[in-house]
């Protein structure tokens, strides 16, 4: 049987769907840019091949494809501020090409390319789906900028007759989010209290465990050329918040920050992060992203692959668990107050 190759197999999303192909009985070679950082992460995926390549190195991609019959492209740049948005763009939209033709040169099968539900067309009052209008022009900083056109060299080599099939996930939420991704680094910062308010926004929160899932019967089932969304349950920060209180008992913060607040916090903390070269605490990208609620349905995936999402709660009390089992923060009474 030939093997599955993931990209970003280190990754929280790459991860899990690393896993689900394993549990298959499926055999699995992981692409990892930094096997000895990413050690942790490949320690417990007992039974994958694990090769080095880069998504900016063609002649690495080239070798690490040979021989596989599917391709599931989940690597990318995730963060909402970079010091050179260049590079984003090299391991985003490069990247992704460069993934692509090493796969149809090689004679790949198959392959799945994970975007994002934020190269949906969000607007406020509205609930996005695949079918939004949408352009380059919707899309706030080089990191959403970066998705949408790799979404589109992906459109673009279906479009040619390659198989590729594009999946978006919402917000994931769950265990082994090692780094953590910022969805994650918002759970760890409630468990740590850290978190003394909130924006007047809102997230399509889901289980990670479904989107890996999700991954798969795209696979099986998607039409090529198709875009999926992969999500679960369209939530405010306050109710996010306040599931997270209950599954920890850790009181949710009850002050909600006025946008233009944030907006000036995030002005003055991403201008000192050019400066120091370090993370902004409250990146200006992200604080504009949080004009909008990110609410979107994901009833062509549920309709067309079988795809189905557990509740919002049993991903946060996962993520919460993880964390916390992982001295990500100090103890808390998880799981035992209500859920509901």
């Amino acid at each position: 049987m030939k093997p599955t190759l993931v990209t970003g197999v280190t990754g929280f999303v790459g991860w899990h769907v690393a896993r689900k192909l394993l549990e298959r009985g499926l055999p699995v070679r992981g692409l990892a840019r930094d096997p000895q950082r990413g050690a942790r992460a490949l320690r417990e995926l007992p039974g994958m091949e694990t090769v080095r390549g880069d998504l900016r190195d063609a002649e690495s991609l080239a070798r690490a494809v040979e021989g596989c019959g599917v391709v599931y492209h989940v690597a990318a740049d995730y963060r909402l501020w970079v010091p050179r948005p260049e590079e984003m763009y090299r391991s985003n939209v490069d990247g992704t090409r460069n993934v692509l033709t090493a796969a149809r040169d090689a004679g790949v099968e198959r392959c799945v390319y994970t975007s994002t539900v934020g190269c949906m067309g969000m607007r406020a009052g509205m609930i996005a789906s695949e079918d939004s209008p949408v352009s380059l022009d919707d899309m706030q900083g080089p990191y959403k900028r970066s998705k949408f056109l790799a979404e589109q060299v992906a459109l673009e080599f279906a479009k040619d007759g390659f198989p590729v099939v594009i999946v978006n996930p919402t917000a994931p939420l769950g265990d082994h989010d090692f780094r953590p991704t910022p969805t994650g680094k918002m759970v760890v910062d409630f468990l740590r209290g850290s978190m003394p308010a909130f924006l007047d926004t809102g997230l399509n929160a889901v289980d990670v465990k479904d989107v890996a899932e999700g991954h798969l019967i795209a696979c099986d089932r998607g039409r090529v050329g198709e875009r999926y969304i992969l999500g679960g349950e369209n939530l405010t920060l306050q109710q996010i918040f306040g599931k997270l209180a209950d599954v920890t008992g850790r009181a949710a913060p009850k002050i909600r920050i006025p946008y233009a607040v944030a907006y000036v916090a995030g002005v003055a903390s991403t201008s000192w992060a050019a400066v120091t070269g370090k993370e902004p605490r409250a990146p200006l990208d992200a604080v504009r992203m949080a004009r909008k609620k990110m609410w979107v349905r994901h009833d062509k995936a549920t309709r067309e692959l079988g795809y189905q999402a557990r509740p919002a709660v049993e991903a946060l009390r996962g993520a919460a668990e993880w964390f916390q089992a992982n001295g990500y923060c100090a103890d808390l009474a998880i799981g035992s107050r209500r859920t509901a």
